[in-house]
């Protein structure tokens, strides 16, 4: 159970291969079932190029929580979550079931040997920044002091495409 003033994050979610949709509409659910963890918006799927080596296209989008958990906690329990699912680290940027990355925690700026808040490479990635817009497109970027609305404009979204989808 989340005590009250928990923390905000935004998470971002990716998968390329499998049933892209259906691993990701799994893993938001996962996502909520978490201690500590409340699913408090989430955006439609988008479909995207790959980045990195020839690969299928990626299904992307992006989640928002409140959570009682320290950045390092959550992102622990984020890479549990991708192991759940399969996830395999082979190569960097390679092909994957599932990628979950914590995009923002409040307006926290940290770097540590194993994690950068915000995400280092979020503000140049339309696939990150189209959905993350759509839900939280208010969110000042605590290193730019820029919004979310702010930075998606600043990068071309022409790779990113909005797929069909009913949501709850």
């Amino acid at each position: 159970m989340v005590k009250s003033g928990g923390s905000d994050a935004a998470i971002a979610l990716g998968s390329n291969l499998g049933d892209r949709r259906a691993i990701l509409e799994a893993a938001v659910q996962r996502l909520s079932t978490l201690p500590e963890v409340v699913l408090t918006a989430r955006s439609h799927w988008y479909q995207t190029q790959a980045v990195g080596p020839p690969q299928p296209d990626y299904f992307n989008g992006c989640v928002l929580l409140k959570t009682t958990l320290s950045p390092p906690r959550l992102l622990a329990t984020l890479l549990a979550v991708e192991q759940e699912f399969g996830r395999e680290r082979r190569e960097r940027w390679g092909p994957r079931l599932l990628d979950l990355d914590l995009l923002l925690f409040a307006d926290l700026v940290l770097t540590t040997p194993t994690l950068t808040i915000p995400h280092p490479r979020m503000r140049e990635r339309a696939f990150v920044l189209v959905p993350l817009a759509e839900i939280a497109g208010q969110w000042q970027e605590p290193v730019t002091g820029k919004t979310i609305a702010e930075l998606v404009q600043q990068v071309d979204c022409s790779g990113v495409t909005g797929l069909a989808q009913a949501m709850p």
